[in-house]
């Protein structure tokens, strides 16, 4: 009698031609992003290298602006760096219990290059929805201790005040805040949490009486819910929902009703941290002292800073074992990566340098805006910049277009909005080819 057994399998994968990613990512994945495939190794800089042909595009979208400095930079692909990357990502120890030498070198070099002395307490996760929920955590614990500690009902202390045109995130909390594209929140479970006017300096004509009428709505919300709000949450500059810009006296007026309330006040800086706006945090250009600031993207390990009035909470989440928890604790191979990646920020300078190329892009795309009646609210901190177009059809046709003709690669944002997303290593004659491309089309597209 045969027997049939079947055949060994094979312990290596096979090896994938660049022509071949989409089909067989699109077996398994709804693989809809961008039409190229990234060489890892051909690819610097700002320069981002087609593996299928060798063509290049101008990278002025950093990976939703995850990337610090670029592609390949030699403080992650030299000799040295490429052993040390090779000995810590053999192993994924679990952090939160397990501690390394590499972590403690890079828990020491974020306090220094990035930290607040007035937000000691860290904790680190992966993925910036997950920092955020973490915040709310916090803030959750934080209020009902708060709450019982002065005679009120512990069960209080539930609900988060935030903003339109937020997002905060896709996971389970932070899908009660997130209302930018119905598609992104639609028919999942959320939470009735208090929602306010988000009173930009671009849309608004009249900032003033927009400011108004949120901080109204906000002190509404406080007492329709008295001693229910553990806490109120805004990324000082909102990013997918259009790049919305706030004005400080607006945040520190907001900072002082959650003084009032009793509730804690909580930056989300997954975006605009690390150096994007010309500081190590937008916070800081804003005269405002958060209680809580969630990190992430450009950090490479996500997570939270705090202190403020957390600590007016002596049993609070940062003292209390396994409060807040997570087996990996943050990646230890992404430590080692971000703590590279903050040597260089701190030693080049990066932070200032974005402040001044920040300055020269902005005046670059208000010279545009001067050529092209239909460039509207251009607006930006560091390099953080941004403009308005007249439509959502026009603005992803630009966007096509310079992807398509260009080479250069942007992101768009809110309804009609564009924006740019350099590397803290891209140079003054890069910003100046996106521009010029972008003026290109522009031009050809009569806008």
């Amino acid at each position: 009698m045969t027997t049939l057994r079947p055949a060994a399998a094979s312990t290596e994968s096979a090896v994938v031609p660049p022509a071949q990613v989409h089909e067989t990512l699109a077996r398994h994945l709804l693989a809809d992003g961008f039409e190229f495939v990234l060489d890892l190794e051909r690819s610097q800089g700002s320069t981002l290298v087609d593996a299928r042909d060798g063509s290049s595009y101008l990278d002025l979208f950093t990976f939703f602006a995850s990337s610090a400095l670029g592609m390949n930079h030699p403080a992650l692909t030299s000799d040295d760096a490429r052993t040390e990357f090779a000995t810590v990502a053999a192993n994924k120890p679990s952090n939160s219990d397990i501690y390394t030498v590499p972590m403690a070198r890079f828990v020491e070099t974020f306090a220094r290059v990035l930290g607040d002395p007035r937000l000691p307490h860290l904790f680190f996760i992966d993925g910036g929805g997950l920092a955020v929920e973490n915040a709310l955590k916090v803030a959750f614990d934080w209020k009902s201790r708060w709450n019982e500690a002065h005679g009120i009902d512990p069960a209080l202390g539930t609900r988060v005040l935030h903003l339109e045109k937020a997002f905060h995130g896709r996971t389970g909390y932070t899908m009660s805040l997130t209302n930018t594209e119905a598609v992104k929140v639609a028919r999942f479970p959320k939470f009735d949490w208090p929602r306010i006017p988000s009173p930009s300096i671009n849309g608004h004509a009249d900032v003033a009486a927009a400011e108004a009428e949120a901080l109204s709505a906000a002190r509404a919300a406080f007492e329709a819910h008295p001693h229910d709000i553990a806490c109120f949450i805004a990324e000082p500059i909102q990013g997918e929902g259009g790049d919305n810009h706030f004005r400080p006296e607006f945040l520190r007026a907001m900072q002082e009703l959650c003084h009032e309330f009793d509730a804690l006040f909580i930056m989300d800086e997954v975006q605009t941290g690390v150096g994007l706006t010309g500081t190590a945090w937008a916070y800081q250009q804003l005269g405002v002292e958060p209680d809580v600031v969630a990190f992430g993207k450009k950090t490479q390990v996500c997570g939270i800073m705090a202190g403020g009035r957390v600590d007016e909470v002596p049993d609070n989440v940062f003292a209390v074992s396994s409060r807040i928890n997570s087996t990996w604790g943050g990646n230890l191979t992404d430590m080692v990566r971000s703590r590279r990646v903050l040597e260089v920020i701190e030693s080049e300078h990066l932070i200032d340098r974005a402040a001044l190329l920040g300055s020269h892009l902005l005046h670059e795309l208000t010279e545009l805006a001067g050529r092209h009646p239909g460039v509207a609210e251009v607006r930006g901190r560091g390099l953080m910049c941004a403009l308005t177009l007249p439509s959502g059809e026009v603005r992803d046709e630009v966007l096509t277009r310079l992807r398509r003709d260009e080479h250069v690669l942007m992101l768009g944002c809110g309804p009609t909005s564009l924006r740019v997303r350099p590397a803290l290593t891209v140079t003054v004659e890069e910003l100046d080819r996106g521009v010029a491309a972008l003026d290109r089309v522009l031009s050809a597209l009569g806008v």
